[in-house]
C-alpha cells in the first residue's frame, strides 16, 4: 500500500462514516479496485475508524464533558446527563454482544463485494423509509431504554460492510420518533466504545504491520481525522434541513453500479 493510497483511503473512510454511505463497504470496494491492496486483519480499516472517532471526540467535547462531569455534579442537567451515560451503556451491550459472536463472519464479508453492493442497497431503502415516514409524522419523544437497545442492535448489525453505521443507526431512530439532531449525537457517541473496542482486538496485528507501511497508516488515520471534522458538521446540517434521501439515491446507484460490474 503507497502512501498515496493511504491518504485517499483515509479521505473516503472520513466522509463515508458520518455521511449515511457505509465506509466499511466503499473501503471494501476501494481496496477491490486497488488490486495490490493488503493488510494484516482488518488493522488498517479500524486504525481509520479510530481517526473518524477522534474526529467525534473533538466535534462533541462538550457534550463527552458534560457526560462524564455528570457522575459527580447533581444539579438536574447533571441528572438528565446522567441518564444519557445509562443509555449509551445499555446500546452497546447488543452491539458488544454481536460483534464478539460473530466477528469472523463479519471479516469474511469484507472480501465479498457483491454482498456489500446488496447490503448498499439496503442502506438505501432504510434511507429513503426513515426521511419519508419522518417527513409525515415528526415526534420529540424522548429516548428510552428500549430505543438504546434496538438502536445498539442496529449498531451491531452494520458492522455487516455496506450497512452503514450511521445512516442504519439515525434512521432506526428517526423511525421510532426521536428528532434528527437527537439521534444523530447518540448515534456518533455510541459508536466511541464499539470502535474503540475492535481497535483493541485488533492490536495483535500490530506485530504483522511492515516497517514500510507504518507512516501510511499513521497518514491515512490523519486523513480520516481532519475529513470526519468536516462531514460530521455537514450531515448535522443536512438532517436539519432533511435531506437524507438523496443519500439513499446514491447508496441505490453505487451499489447497483458495483452489481453491474461484478455480474
Amino acid at each position: 500500500m503507497s502512501f498515496l493510497d493511504a491518504i485517499l483511503l483515509g479521505i473516503l473512510q472520513g466522509a463515508t462514516e458520518f455521511l449515511p454511505v457505509s465506509s466499511s463497504g466503499h473501503l471494501v470496494l476501494a481496496q477491490h479496485l486497488l488490486g495490490d491492496f493488503n493488510q494484516p486483519g482488518v488493522l488498517f480499516d479500524v486504525l481509520l475508524h479510530i481517526g473518524s472517532m477522534v474526529a467525534v471526540i473533538l466535534y462533541f467535547w462538550r457534550d463527552l464533558a458534560g457526560l462524564i462531569s455528570s457522575l459527580w455534579r447533581r444539579d438536574e442537567t447533571a441528572t438528565q446527563q446522567r441518564f444519557m451515560v445509562w443509555l449509551l451503556i445499555a446500546g452497546s451491550v447488543p452491539t458488544a454482544i454481536i460483534g464478539l459472536l460473530f466477528k469472523d463472519f463479519f471479516i469474511g464479508l469484507f472480501e465479498r463485494p457483491a454482498i456489500v453492493c446488496i447490503m448498499l442497497l439496503v442502506t438505501g431503502s432504510l434511507l429513503w423509509l426513515a426521511e419519508r415516514l419522518r417527513n409525515k409524522k415528526q415526534s420529540h419523544k424522548k429516548m428510552s431504554f428500549i430505543d438504546a437497545i434496538v438502536v445498539g442492535t442496529v449498531q451491531g448489525c452494520a458492522i455487516i460492510p455496506g450497512i452503514s453505521r450511521s445512516g442504519s443507526t439515525i434512521a432506526v431512530l428517526l423511525l421510532r420518533g426521536i428528532d434528527g439532531e437527537t439521534a444523530a449525537r447518540f448515534s456518533f457517541l455510541l459508536a466511541l466504545p464499539a470502535v474503540f473496542g475492535a481497535a483493541l482486538l485488533s492490536l495483535k496485528d500490530l506485530n504483522s504491520v511492515a516497517a514500510g507501511t507504518v507512516f501510511p497508516y499513521i497518514a491515512g488515520t490523519i486523513a480520516a481525522l481532519v475529513t470526519g471534522l468536516l462531514c460530521i458538521h455537514l450531515l448535522m446540517g443536512i438532517i436539519r434541513r432533511r435531506r437524507l434521501h438523496w443519500f439513499a439515491l446514491y447508496c441505490w446507484f453505487v451499489g447497483g453500479l458495483g452489481l453491474v460490474f461484478l455480474l
